[in-house]
């Protein structure tokens, strides 16, 4: 037997989150939750003008305030090097596009309400809080743009003044020709204009960081809530202190939520690690929400039309595309990639023969956008799949119809795209019948007429779906085995409330015949664990998972070696099994403990499994929902998905991921709205203004697969994790645009379909 199968772990294994019960009973470790002697409490001035010139005036009241240990400015950091832009594309001109000067903190100019001016280090926050009140800010109004559709404006004002134009960028795909002639020959074109509105993360546990300097090893510790802390040791050491990488440790605790944005570095990392070297004492950070809504980075925000040329049985001929997509006043670590990944999906599941797409990225005086659950994969999908409803209603088609017809066959499969992106495999069609059977789309007309009887429209819309995601890469993995028998992962994805302890361990759990309990992993401390890739893009298990399982069956290797020479058995006739190596059909047997004694030196293995192409998930969304033409509320009666996931790694895991997603895309769709005044306020900066899906304003999900193995993914796995978000916007809208059509002929609506939207789009429709 070469290796022994645990019933219940493994592959497929409904194993409950091992992760749980210290969270759910308090006992999580968060970045708030790091204390230390001496530490110091930090609160950062930020600016209250979108777009202003700025003198800093007299700071001796604020540094003498009771309890204040520094005040930090611009002026105190001048070696320190700006926010870097880790995405600078090439535009269809050739060119690379410019990158304006981010510093951490703003020197004379600030073009955003809540860039902040200056870190007050006092030895409590209310010391802190009052003495921020003490530091003087001048403000020299400058003409602020807003509206991401007026920043290309002749007349608008400037955020970059230097630039003469808001354009960041143009970068374009496809074959601009071969599309031209196929809509010049079209027997209809179809058009849309959309709005994908702007949305603040809002993850549960704001950000928060805490600075330590040790002036014996002249090495910097930051204790952050980060979705991966190599990638942030390399920024805030190589790009802004200037310093070997090595001289930086990043530990991550528990993270309470990421959504992309705990990816970046932010200015509040390296002035706090500057701050404690200065004053020998740890310094503590911690985010208020209100904070969250000026300064994390932002999602989506993009002003988007696209076109469809159809023959005459309505296939498509050509898809042409612009997106305008606002970047803030900055370009965001990575926020030009963000657009770009959707261009790249523009096609969706269809054979588009041509296709050409252009993005355009604009300044504005607010807060910088970079990626939001999904990055630029939402936006794709919305786009089209709203293209596309609207397209089968002008050709007098279903929904499901015009898709059929439409779709990329499975024996087109390998397919490539416009955009260079390889689906590798997937039924199309087979999904999307399915989800139509499980929520009974024949039987709607008549769940329609009983909806009318009681003076309430219905709809029923659907969404079918395509994603790129763990896009290629590897992840390095490291399994030991301790003195007690127990086993430890160590690997550099990092886990933000996803369980990566329980799906990583049940794959090792499963090769060394022990339960989870007596495995660790160790994530989120660039000190113990040398490398790694974070997670993001929904990467960390079909990218990790591959390497824990190779790590673990080379330890295995190593330690049925060790125990065939104990046992005078051949390593061939051993299994592993409750913490022992066991001679097959016999009771001789060795414990691990045993084994790891008896070893020179530690046991452990190292894997790296490579992939060199990304997964594509994809699926069917079918939601069902009512108006009340009164009041414009909407009512989510049902939700179908089937997804083509691949292989499942944890069906309970799986699900969480999955409904998550469709909760952030539910609220996008129906109430998240960030929303600025004209001179750059954010009128929605609390929960007061900017509302968050309930649990009452979510229907039960129903989830089922029709997995297809990736080809492209070594255990047949396609990532999961932002799913939900790409497929839930588009359906939950074509629902309430087909309910509004049928109930008052209204032609669109944009999110969010708030209920004042909804009330006044069917008065408006009605006048």
């Amino acid at each position: 037997m070469n290796e022994m199968v645990h019933a219940k772990f493994g592959i497929g294994a409904p194993v409950r989150r091992k992760e749980d019960d210290a969270l759910v009973t308090g006992r999580g470790h968060y970045t708030d939750d790091v204390q230390s002697d001496g530490m110091l409490r930090a609160f950062v001035v930020r600016s209250s003008v979108a777009h202003a010139r700025i003198t800093l005036g007299d700071l001796e009241p604020a540094r003498s305030a009771p309890g204040v240990a520094m005040v930090m400015t611009a002026a105190d950091i001048p070696d320190l090097g700006l926010m870097p832009t880790k995405a600078i594309l090439t535009q269809t001109d050739g060119t690379r596009h410019a990158v304006p000067p981010r510093p951490v903190l703003a020197t004379d100019t600030v073009r955003h309400v809540g860039e902040p001016i200056a870190l007050v280090v006092a030895d409590t926050l209310a010391n802190a809080k009052s003495a921020a009140e003490l530091v003087e800010v001048d403000y020299e109004p400058l003409d602020a743009v807003v509206d991401t559709g007026d920043a290309l404006k002749p007349d608008a004002p400037l955020v970059w003044p230097e630039t003469g134009t808001n354009l960041a960028f143009t970068y374009d795909a496809g074959d601009a020709a071969a599309a031209n002639r196929a809509f010049e020959s079209a027997h209809h074109v179809t058009r849309i204009d959309i709005v994908n509105n702007r949305l603040v993360c809002n993850y549960m546990e704001p950000r928060g960081c805490v600075g330590e300097y040790d002036a014996e090893t002249g090495r910097y510790t930051l204790t952050a809530g980060t979705q991966g802390g190599h990638s942030m040791q390399a920024i805030i050491a190589g790009d802004i202190l200037g310093i070997p990488r090595d001289r930086l440790r990043v530990v991550t605790p528990d993270v309470g939520g990421g959504f992309g944005t705990k990816n970046f570095v932010y200015p509040e990392y390296p002035v706090c690690l500057v701050a404690a070297e200065r004053l020998g004492r740890p310094v503590k950070w911690v985010c208020e929400r209100s904070e969250h809504f000026l300064a994390d980075a932002h999602g989506r925000d993009n002003l988007s039309m696209a076109e469809v040329a159809l023959d005459a049985e309505g296939r498509i001929l050509a898809l042409r595309v612009e997106i305008v997509a606002a970047m803030g006043a900055y370009l965001h670590q990575y926020g030009p990639m963000i657009p770009n990944f959707g261009l790249s999906m523009a096609t969706g599941l269809y054979h588009v023969p041509a296709m050409y797409g252009v993005v355009k990225g604009v300044y504005t005086n607010t807060t910088p956008t970079d990626a939001y659950r999904g990055a630029g994969r939402p936006e794709a999908a919305y786009l089209l799949e709203r293209l596309v409803d609207r397209a089968a209603a002008e050709m007098d088609m279903s929904p499901a119809e015009f898709r059929r017809r439409n779709f990329i066959r499975p024996e087109q499969l390998p397919y490539t795209t416009h955009t260079g992106r390889m689906y590798d495999t997937g039924d199309f069609s087979a999904h999307m019948d399915k989800a139509m059977a499980a929520i009974g789309w024949d039987g709607f007309a008549e769940r329609a007429e009983a909806s009318a009887a009681r003076g309430r429209y219905r709809g029923i819309g659907m969404a079918t779906y395509i994603e790129a995601c763990a896009f290629a890469g590897s992840e390095e993995a490291t399994v030991e085995l301790g003195g007690d028998g127990s086993l430890t992962l160590l690997i550099g994805t990092q886990t933000n409330g996803q369980g990566h302890a329980t799906a990583y361990g049940q794959i090792i759990a499963e090769q060394f015949g022990v339960d989870l309990d007596r495995i660790t992993m160790i994530q989120g401390d660039t000190d113990r664990v040398r490398k790694g890739g974070g997670t993001g893009g929904s990467r960390s298990i079909p990218i990790g998972l591959p390497s824990v399982l190779e790590a673990s069956r080379s330890l295995v290797k190593k330690i049925k070696d060790l125990a065939a020479d104990k046992l005078e058995a051949g390593p061939e006739d051993l299994e592993l099994i409750d913490g022992e190596v066991r001679v097959v059909g016999t009771d001789r047997s060795v414990t691990l403990a045993e084994i790891a004694a008896a070893a020179p030196e530690q046991l452990s293995a190292r894997e790296e499994v490579k992939q060199a192409e990304a997964t594509y998930p994809n699926g069917t969304h079918i939601c069902e929902l009512e108006v009340d033409p009164e009041t414009g509320d909407i009512e989510l009666l049902d939700y179908v998905i089937v997804d083509d996931f691949g292989v499942t790694v944890n069906p309970i895991l799986l699900a969480g991921q999955v409904h998550g997603g469709v909760v952030q895309a539910i609220g996008q769709a129906l109430m998240e709205h960030t929303v600025y005044d004209e001179d750059g306020q954010l009128l929605t900066a609390s929960f007061l203004d900017y509302q968050m899906p309930r649990a009452a304003d979510i229907p039960g999900i129903r989830f089922e697969t029709n997995n297809i193995p990736s080809t492209t993914n070594a255990l047949g796995i396609k990532g999961a994790g932002e799913a939900g978000t790409i497929g839930a916007g588009p359906a939950v809208m074509n629902a309430v645009g087909d309910a509004l059509r049928r109930g008052a002929a209204v032609a669109h609506i944009d999110m969010p379909a708030t209920p004042l939207r909804v009330w006044e789009a069917i008065r408006a429709a009605n006048s």
